[in-house]
């Protein structure tokens, strides 16, 4: 679940329908959407990693390249509110695959880019993509493992963590700084074999029967407790994007090489993963709210050590950025599940990852070219609102199943 906003999100509940039975189709409707997120996973990882090889090659202005990072960001954010709203009205599979399809387009672009507007035109366009199927991918999960939704799902957030954990490393350490195009050829490959099962598949022929009520969307502004949780959304993973963003330049800068570069971000993937796990139990209507006051000072705290040369502390400020990834991922998710209006679980889930995207594209893009005395009291004031918003929300007395 490495995703800031696109961990295992709970978009609706398992499908009914007839018993899991783990056979060659079975595998094959579970294997496309995760070959999908893995893809997903590891342009999400590796692009921070890759951003100081690009502007070095097309010799881009700090300004420029935030634009070919925070172009990929808006497109998520307008991809995800059309995967959200046609994953329910359309058929699930074939929404999802033309998602796929324009995320491979889009990564194919990016390993053949010779300037600064192929990347920016592959981003978008693998940005959009993205946006489309990842809200999909929880859905289909467990609509193909009825029976056993939990478990799949735990599956998938597990291998998605370590995917996100070791990729830099794996990258950094075969590639080097010279690979950024396989790179993007390997992931474009890997959404190429999502699509090849995802038409393997004999459930993407069956139709698909919802029932349901037209939903109410005026709801959606009149949810208190939904858009402060969405306001906290939007500040923390600002902050934390803006902290992938900077870091590899930063590393880069002081003549950091690519290894030592993967391997910080492993720690910040890896932290996230680990506690995320052992916070598993512990996101509960008692613990929730807890857990989530203190993602904004483990992030700020991260931040604010991360501005110095000793390896030491800049594993340190991962350690604690990604556990502030970890305290806020899950819990605002559920939070936001249960304040969404009723028969809006899909258009609350789609808002959670845009206003994420929303926020970083905001952080990126005003704190690209300052120092600490400028970003530094920014992303404290930003977490401090991100706080606020957590002792605002409202309490809920524990639901009887």
């Amino acid at each position: 679940m490495p995703d800031p906003r696109h961990s295992p999100v709970r978009i609706g509940g398992p499908s009914q329908g007839a018993p899991f039975a783990p056979g060659l189709g079975a595998r094959a409707t579970i294997l496309g959407p995760v070959a999908a997120h893995i893809a997903f996973v590891i342009e999400l990882t590796l692009v921070p990693l890759l951003l100081p090889a690009m502007r070095s090659q097309f010799e881009l202005s700090l300004s420029e390249l935030a634009w070919v990072f925070n172009a990929y960001s808006v497109a998520v954010a307008l991809g995800v509110l059309v995967g959200g709203l046609f994953g329910d009205t359309f058929k699930t599979t074939k929404v999802f695959g033309y998602g796929v399809f324009a995320f491979l387009g889009g990564s194919v672009l990016l390993a053949a880019s010779t300037n600064a507007e192929m990347l920016i035109i592959g981003r978008i366009l693998q940005g959009f993509g993205a946006g489309v199927f990842s809200p999909l991918i929880p859905v289909l999960l467990t609509r193909s493992a009825p029976d056993k939704p939990g478990r799949v799902l735990i599956l998938w957030g597990s291998l998605a963590g370590y995917v996100a954990a070791f990729a830099p490393l794996i990258y950094s350490g075969v590639l080097g700084s010279e690979g950024w195009n396989l790179a993007f050829g390997f992931i474009a490959a890997i959404a190429g074999l999502s699509l090849l099962v995802l038409n393997w598949s004999p459930a993407t022929g069956k139709p698909e029967v919802m029932q349901r009520e037209k939903p109410k969307y005026l709801a959606i502004f009149q949810a208190r407790d939904l858009w402060l949780t969405l306001a906290y959304v939007f500040f923390t993973y600002g902050a934390i994007t803006y902290f992938l963003f900077r870091l590899p330049l930063w590393l880069s800068e002081t003549g950091a090489e690519t290894t030592s570069i993967g391997f910080v971000l492993s720690t910040f993937w890896l932290t996230f993963s680990g506690l995320s796990a052992l916070l598993r139990n512990k996101v509960d209507q008692h613990h929730v709210q807890t857990i989530m006051l203190a993602a904004p000072l483990l992030i700020a705290a991260g931040l604010l050590t991360s501005y110095n040369a000793n390896t030491v502390l800049l594993v340190g400020s991962a350690i604690l950025v990604g556990a502030g990834l970890a305290c806020s991922n899950a819990p605002s998710t559920q939070l936001i599940l249960r304040h969404a209006p009723k028969g809006l679980s899909a258009v609350s889930t789609s808002l959670d990852i845009t206003l994420a995207r929303f926020g970083g594209i905001a952080a990126v893009a005003v704190l690209a070219e300052t120092g600490v005395s400028v970003a530094g009291p920014v992303i404290c004031a930003s977490c401090l609102v991100a706080a606020f918003c957590t002792i605002a929300i409202r309490k809920q007395a524990p639901q009887s199943a």
